[in-house]
């Protein structure tokens, strides 16, 4: 049995953007129901949403039969749980809070095997399809997809330096935990952090990394990819789910109500 191929990983090689949904609900259901949408990616999160391994599996079981590639969003740049994430099977995995080159060498070791890295070998696990696939540990390094989280100022400094470190492919900009850092919680768009993510965008780009973002506001989302975004998330499903039914409770609620 073949190991799958990483058509999102291709893709941002080559150059291709990719339209993403955030998946935050942690089901099953609404995973598989919005894959059928026809996104390129999706990104299942576990670092601010209730999912666990078990609730993570069953998205991808849910996702896999559609072409909506699944990317994993781990709580931490943390070895244990991205050897735990790769062995129930994600090929592509967001990394948070990565804020200098040696943190970016430190989760691309978490996911590499020894002698070039520190993941830990596991036998039948559903990565290797039960064990089916042969000479998995030695493919399954060229298949893995390994994106990186900026949020802070520190991490817009290191740029260039994060961007430099082998195995990483992109970089995602966090914009709601950099308006904080900069001192505007719970802003997405403040004119004094929005020319920034304009900029790290374009040095993402140069520096031969794929950036990532994520908004659901149509115009910022056409910036990004204008100024070489190339995987963008432009809505979450419970952001769609709460705007959905906010409209139609308001068309049917009585005048004052």
């Amino acid at each position: 049995m073949d190991l799958p191929v990483n058509t999102f990983k291709q893709a941002l090689a080559a150059g291709r953007p990719q339209i993403g949904l955030w998946a935050t609900l942690a089901s099953h259901i609404t995973a598989e129901l919005a894959a059928g949408a026809g996104f390129d990616w999706m990104l299942l999160d576990m670092e601010h949403s209730p999912n666990d391994l078990e609730s993570v599996v069953a998205q991808l079981q849910a996702v896999e039969p559609y072409p909506t590639h699944a990317v994993v969003r781990v709580p931490w740049n943390d070895a244990v749980m991205l050897k735990r994430v790769l062995d129930i099977g994600a090929q592509s995995v967001l990394v948070p809070m990565v804020n200098t080159a040696d943190e970016a060498r430190a989760a691309v070791a978490a996911m590499r095997y020894p002698p070039k890295g520190i993941r830990g070998v596991g036998g039948t696990t559903r990565a290797t399809r039960w064990g089916r696939v042969k000479g998995y540990p030695q493919k399954a390094e060229q298949e893995l997809c390994i994106l990186l989280q900026v949020e802070t100022p520190q991490a817009l400094e290191n740029i260039e330096a994060i961007a430099a470190v082998d195995g990483v492919d992109g970089i995602f900009i966090g914009p709601a935990d950099l308006h904080a850092a900069y001192g505007y919680i719970g802003e997405k768009h403040h004119p004094d952090v929005w020319p920034k993510i304009e900029d790290a965008v374009r040095r993402i780009r140069a520096a031969g990394k794929a950036p990532g973002f994520l908004t659901p506001v149509e115009a910022d989302s056409r910036r990004i990819l204008e100024l070489g975004g190339l995987f963008v998330a432009v809505g979450s499903d419970a952001g769609l789910l709460a705007a959905a039914t906010d409209a139609l409770a308001a068309r049917f609620r009585a005048p004052g109500a």
